[in-house]
C-alpha cells in the first residue's frame, strides 16, 4: 500500500506534526511505502485569484504534491480543527489542488450533466486535534469541519474516508494524555497491515452494501400479494400451513433477489449514464459507485437462485397443495421474473417490463400464495384478487422510468416512458391509477373475490384523483427526464392501499 501523509498544520513543530510522526512509524512497521507533504513547507498562493482555480497555474510545489496524492492509495490528514473547520492554508491547498482534471471532470452530454469522480481509487483518513471536547465537536456542533472535507471536498472526488479520530481537548491535556495520543496513533498506522479501515467497519460497509444492492423496500409489495393469496385459500379450507407458507416465501424472497441484482448487473451501462437517480429509479448503484464488483454480483445471483431453488424444492415436498401446479407457477413467475432484463426474453428492452413487473408481483405472487397453501388454479378468487393490485403497480412502474430515460434509450432498452415519452408514461400511469380504483369499489360493491375488497377501499378514489392531479400539472407536457421522487412516492403509497385493505379483511 501507498501511503501520503497531508500534514495541514501551519506549523510543522506541533501536536500535529508529531503525530504525523507518529503514525508515519506505525505505517513503515506495517511494511507500507509512505510519503510526507507538509503544507506548511510548499510553495504556493493559498488565494484563487484567477476566474477559477483552473485558470490559476500551479506552482511547482502543488504540481509534486498532485503527483504524491495520484501515487497515494491511502492519504492521511492531520491537521487542528480551528473555529471549527481546518486552518486557511489546508484550505488553501484544496482549493488550489483540487480542482477540475485532476479530482473531479464536470461533463454534460446532452443527456443530463454530473460530475465523474477522478480519484475513486483512494481512501483517506483524518487525524484532528482540537480544544473542544470531542463529543461536544459531534453531538453539539455536528462536525461542521469533518463533514466538509469527508464530504464535500474528498467525497466529491470520490474518495472514501474511513477513519476519523479526534484528540482534545489539547489545552487542557498533560503530557501523559498527550503520549497516550502517540501511540494511539503508531497503532493507527501499523493497522494498515490489516487495510486502511476498521474490520468491523469493513463488515458493515459490506453489509449495507448489499443490503442496498438487495433494494429490500420493494420486498414488501411481494409479500403483501403472496399473504394476500395465501389467506385466501386458508379462509375457503379453513386450513394454513405455516411451513409450506414460509416455505413458500423463502423461494419468493430469493427469486427476488436474484432478479434484482440481475437487473442491476445487466443494467450497469443504463445506470452509469443516468443522472437522474434517485431511491425509487436508477437501481441501487452499487457497481456505478464501486461498492461492490461484477463478480460479487455474479456470486449473489447464483447464491440467490440456488436459495430459490432449494425453498421450491421443498415446498413441492411439504405436499400442501398440486404439485404439479405449484411447480408449473413457481417455473413460470421464475422466468417471467428473471426475463425482465436476462436475455433471451429481456422483456424490460421489448416495453414489456413495466407489464412484466405488474404481472410478477400481483398474480404470479398472490396465485404462488393460493397453490402453496392448497388452492386450485381454477379457482376465480386469485385471479379476481390480483386485478386491482396489477393495475395499482403499473403507475410507479411505468413512472420509474421516466428519470431513467435518456439513460435507457442510450442502452436500448425500450421502456414505455422511451416508446411513449414523459408525457406518454404519465397518461399510462393516470389510466391505470383510475381503473385500479374502479376495479376495487367494483369488488367490494359486488362482493366479488370472497370480500377481500371492503368499504375501506373507497378511499383509493380521493388518493387516485389526487395522483392524477399530480401528474397532471408536474409532468404533463414534459419532454426531458427529471427527478420525479415525490411523485414516486406518491404512487408508491397508492399500491398501499391495495396491500392493506385485502389484508385486513382476510384476516
Amino acid at each position: 500500500m501507498n501511503v501520503c501523509i497531508v500534514l495541514g498544520h501551519p506549523r510543522t513543530d506541533s501536536l500535529c506534526g508529531a503525530l504525523a510522526e507518529a503514525y508515519r512509524d506505525g505505517a513503515l512497521d506495517a511494511g507500507t511505502d509512505v510519503r510526507e507533504l507538509a503544507v506548511a513547507d510548499l510553495e504556493f498562493d493559498p488565494d484563487v485569484r484567477a476566474e477559477t482555480p483552473d485558470d490559476q497555474e500551479l506552482e511547482s510545489d502543488l504540481v509534486e504534491a498532485r503527483a504524491r496524492i495520484r501515487w497515494a492509495d491511502h492519504l492521511v490528514f492531520v491537521y487542528p480543527n480551528w473555529w471549527g473547520t481546518m486552518p486557511a492554508r489546508l484550505k488553501g491547498f484544496f482549493d488550489r489542488t483540487f480542482t477540475s482534471g485532476f479530482a473531479f471532470s464536470f461533463y454534460d452530454d446532452g443527456e443530463g450533466a454530473g460530475h465523474e469522480k477522478l480519484l475513486d481509487d483512494k481512501t483517506a483518513e483524518l487525524i484532528v486535534t482540537m480544544d473542544v471536547p470531542p463529543w461536544v465537536y459531534r453531538w453539539i456542533y455536528r462536525q461542521p469541519g469533518h463533514n466538509a472535507v469527508k464530504r464535500a471536498t474528498l467525497g466529491f472526488a470520490g474518495i472514501r474516508t474511513t477513519r476519523v479520530t479526534n484528540f482534545g481537548p489539547v489545552e487542557s491535556s498533560t503530557p501523559d494524555e498527550r503520549e497516550g495520543w502517540l501511540e494511539k496513533t503508531t497503532r493507527l498506522g501499523r493497522r494498515l497491515a490489516v487495510g486502511p479501515e476498521p474490520r468491523r467497519r469493513r463488515i458493515r460497509r459490506r453489509v449495507r452494501s448489499w443490503a442496498k444492492a438487495l433494494r429490500l423496500q420493494f420486498y414488501p409489495m411481494s409479500w403483501a400479494a403472496y399473504t394476500i393469496g395465501a389467506m385466501a385459500a386458508s379462509g375457503a379450507s379453513g386450513v394454513f400451513s405455516s411451513t409450506a407458507y414460509w416455505l413458500g416465501f423463502g423461494f419468493l424472497f430469493s427469486l427476488e433477489a436474484a432478479t434484482v441484482l440481475s437487473n442491476e448487473y445487466v443494467d450497469y451501462p443504463s445506470d452509469r449514464e443516468n443522472a437522474f437517480a434517485g431511491p425509487f429509479t436508477g437501481g441501487s448503484r452499487v457497481l456505478v459507485d464501486g461498492e461492490l464488483g461484477f463478480d460479487d454480483l455474479r456470486r449473489g445471483i447464483v447464491v440467490s437462485v440456488a436459495g430459490a431453488v432449494a425453498f421450491g424444492a421443498s415446498v413441492l415436498a411439504a405436499g400442501t397443495g398440486s404439485q404439479y401446479a405449484v411447480a408449473a407457477a413457481m417455473v413460470l413467475l421464475s422466468t417471467l421474473a428473471l426475463g425482465y432484463t436476462i436475455p433471451p426474453l429481456e422483456l424490460s428492452y421489448r416495453t414489456l417490463g413495466e407489464l412484466d413487473v405488474a404481472v410478477t408481483h400481483s398474480v404470479g405472487v398472490l396465485l404462488c400464495g393460493f397453490l402453496v397453501q392448497g388452492g386450485a388454479w381454477a379457482d376465480p378468487r386469485p385471479w379476481l384478487l390480483s386485478i386491482p393490485f396489477l393495475l395499482a403497480i403499473l403507475p410507479s412502474i411505468t413512472l420509474a422510468g421516466v428519470p431513467d430515460r435518456a439513460a435507457d434509450s442510450a442502452a436500448g432498452k425500450e421502456t414505455v416512458a422511451v416508446r411513449a415519452g414523459v408525457d406518454g408514461a404519465a397518461r399510462v400511469a393516470m389510466a391505470a391509477a383510475i381503473l385500479a380504483s374502479l376495479a376495487a369499489v367494483v369488488w367490494a360493491a359486488f362482493d366479488v373475490a370472497g370480500g377481500a375488497y371492503g368499504p375501506l377501499v373507497a378511499l383509493t378514489v380521493p388518493h387516485a384523483l389526487g395522483l392524477v392531479w399530480l401528474l397532471q400539472t408536474r409532468l404533463r407536457g414534459q419532454t426531458e427526464p427529471t427527478r420525479i421522487d415525490g411523485m414516486m412516492a406518491a404512487s408508491l403509497g397508492y399500491l398501499l392501499w391495495f396491500g392493506a385493505v385485502p389484508l385486513l379483511n382476510l384476516s
